[in-house]
């Protein structure tokens, strides 16, 4: 009779639990805990097929609104329809019904609901895990087809790049600002529209919490660029602050240079109206003498 796959994740990894059902071919669940969260794995012949935590980051609503595949009042009333009826169908099948997305379009989003579910179980190290032999989602969920090779790999990937920003990206409480010295090769600078929304949210009197709060991206992509953008010298953590006049012309006159230089790499002709007055003309300063008590 073959043994239980049960036991406490440190004697084994996650990893090599993962590998040991893909190399069985096991088909079931395996469930994972620790502490509060319980997480559900499905494979079908060692390979995943479905993922379900009922902490998972994103519902799949959300997931869909952030790639641009439904609008916000399409969601609401997709949400609204689901709660008018006692047996629920999945929102999935509702958007779908209603025409605002395709299948195909939902299951890239499941697909990648799952993915990011198995490649954040990686980074635990400790808990309980039982292998549930010939358990399966139930019918309603849309399933998908990813080898456990390939999620290791991409997961362990996903650990260094998350050690590496954690690395260089400072704590929420800290302020950001424009970096007095620009790098040498500006010429190979490639900013993205992201990445100069984020530069002008730095302006030495937000911190990394607040930047975050007002960027239109996702925490973890936030995160990530604007640890890219200290490490490539663009932005640095500022220490006492300059005086309020003088600090945000220099940051104006910083983002203008940025701006020229982002330009002239592109090849694009001169206007008539300088990149710097653009710039310069563009950013609203607001009153600078704070209220006693306020926050920066």
């Amino acid at each position: 009779m073959e043994q239980d796959l049960q036991g406490k994740i440190g004697r084994f990894t996650l990893p090599e639990i993962f590998q040991l059902v893909a190399q069985s071919q096991k088909t079931g669940t395996l469930g994972i805990q620790k502490d509060d969260d319980i997480v559900m794995v499905y494979f079908k012949k060692g390979r995943i097929i479905y993922g379900y935590g009922p902490r998972q980051a994103y519902h799949i609503g959300e997931l869909l609104r952030e790639r641009g595949k439904i609008t916000a009042e399409q969601l609401t009333d997709a949400v609204m329809a689901q709660s008018r009826h006692p047996s629920a169908r999945r929102l999935g099948q509702i958007l779908i019904e209603k025409n605002y997305i395709s299948r195909e379009d939902l299951e890239q989003v499941v697909r990648n609901q799952v993915e990011e579910l198995v490649y954040s179980l990686l980074a635990w190290n400790s808990g309980s895990f039982k292998f549930y032999e010939n358990q399966y989602p139930t019918d309603e969920e849309i399933t998908v087809d990813i080898t456990v090779e390939k999620a290791i790999l991409e997961g362990m990937q996903r650990l260094d790049e998350e050690n590496r920003r954690r690395a260089v990206t400072p704590l929420s409480d800290s302020i950001l600002m424009l970096s007095p010295h620009l790098p040498e090769k500006q010429e190979q600078l490639a900013l993205t529209r992201e990445d100069w929304s984020l530069l002008a949210l730095a302006n030495g009197r937000r911190t990394v919490r607040e930047i975050v709060r007002l960027a239109r991206i996702p925490e973890r992509e936030c995160l990530s660029r604007l640890g890219s953008l200290m490490t490539s010298g663009i932005l640095q953590s500022a220490g006492a602050l300059p005086a309020e006049t003088d600090r945000l012309a220099l940051m104006v006159d910083r983002l203008a240079n940025l701006l020229e230089h982002y330009l002239a790499s592109r090849s694009q002709k001169p206007t008539a109206t300088s990149p710097r007055l653009a710039v310069r003309d563009a950013i609203r300063i607001e009153p600078v003498t704070p209220k006693e008590n306020e926050p920066r």
